[in-house]
């Protein structure tokens, strides 16, 4: 009882400290609002306003009906050039695709020869080059078939697919961006102001104060994992119900609640994993550039920035030691997929198994670190 009470003494301690911080305030303030905002309305891997050339050699009404049904949104008004001017525009970076239709063009397709239009992609950007020669070779298909007059063209394949698009049926790309988004504010802000607060005050000698109060190197560490842990919580909650669903009107399939309390487990985690970082490193600098590599492993191989089952599969084994590989999985299964406590149990286990052994250890370093500050 009487730890309880320490603790929540020392929380309500940091709480005010942290509060005080203007500047790790406005980092918390922007990076929920203003850079959810930005990543999820100007980071897009769609197709959307692309630069594309042609070059026609045929000049027939089918190419101009090709040129025609190039239309924005996806692409800007088709530019006519040159085949040289082409490769120059290519090799520039001006253009992302070039048409090449042929001499005869229309003639050999009303003589059933087959012919081919070639479609160059600059693939520098594979998500928009991908999609985008889809799109383009699927307009070419439909407007010859046009042309031709050829109906139920479907119905003479010996089979038919049937796609049904689950949980974005619109693939909006910002649906996907500003979930994520949260995710990896969540996995920087709470190592960053728990270790932070850590260093700040051993570098200030305010740790001496707590040294000679009653209190154990438990009762310190859990405080901060606390107190930090709150404040990014309510940051996460406000921004999923202002940012996420209010301003972009991103649907949430799932409990809310429920996201916020595997959100409660991962920065259990994360706060562990500040704290453990910080008694490593001998100063702020030092700790900030310990902090990095973790960042960018989290974020590119957690499954928030490319899928994880593209990864060999001793990476994906790797990395189901670290907390957010479960939390993305986690965030994913009750906010896109409304995912039940049923489904999401594993990963929230999993995040709450590894923050314990980050609190064991982050505990006997902190408690060493304490007994040399004294």
């Amino acid at each position: 009882m009487i730890w309880l009470i320490n603790v929540l003494h020392l929380s309500i301690k940091e709480l005010r400290c942290a509060l005080r911080d203007r500047t790790m305030m406005g980092a918390i303030l922007v990076s929920f609002t203003v850079a959810v905002y930005v990543v999820a309305t100007g980071a897009k891997s769609d197709v959307s306003n692309v630069d594309i050339g042609i070059v026609d050699a045929d000049r027939t009404g089918l190419s101009m009906r090709l040129r025609d049904a190039l239309r924005p949104p996806m692409f800007k008004p088709p530019v006519e050039m040159s085949a040289e001017e082409a490769q120059v525009a290519m090799d520039e970076g001006r253009m992302m695709f070039v048409l090449y239709i042929p001499e005869h063009f229309e003639a050999d397709v009303q003589g059933m020869r087959s012919p081919s239009v070639q479609v160059a992609v600059d693939a520098t950007a594979m998500a928009q080059g991908g999609l985008g020669m889809a799109y383009v070779s699927e307009i070419i298909l439909r407007e010859t078939l046009d042309y031709l007059r050829v109906k139920n063209f479907d119905a003479m394949l010996p089979t038919r697919s049937v796609v049904h698009v689950m949980f974005n049926p619109n693939s909006t790309t910002s649906w996907f961006t500003s979930i994520m988004q949260v995710i990896n504010n969540v996995t920087v802000l709470s190592v960053v102001l728990v270790g932070a607060a850590v260093i700040r005050e051993r570098e200030r000698g305010t740790i001496e104060h707590l040294l000679v109060m009653p209190v154990r190197p438990s009762e310190i560490a859990v405080a901060k994992i606390v107190a930090n842990g709150f404040l990014i919580l309510l940051a996460v909650g406000l921004s999923v119900l202002l940012i996420v669903q209010g301003l972009l009107k991103v649907p949430v399939g799932g409990s809310l609640m429920l996201f916020l309390a595997g959100t409660g487990l991962y920065l259990f985690s994360l706060t562990a994993l500040g704290i453990l970082l910080a008694t490593v490193a001998s100063s702020m600098p030092q700790f900030g550039l310990l902090s990095v590599p973790v960042f960018v492993i989290m974020y590119l191989l957690s499954g928030s920035g490319t899928p994880s089952e593209s990864m060999p599969v001793w990476l994906q084994n790797v990395m189901l030691l670290s907390p957010s590989t479960h939390y993305v999985r986690l965030a994913q299964g009750i906010l896109y997929r409304a995912a039940g406590v049923d489904i999401v149990w594993p990963q929230m286990l999993a995040v709450a198994g590894i923050g314990g052994a980050f609190l064991v250890m982050a505990l006997l370093r902190f408690r060493a670190m304490l007994a040399r500050q004294g």
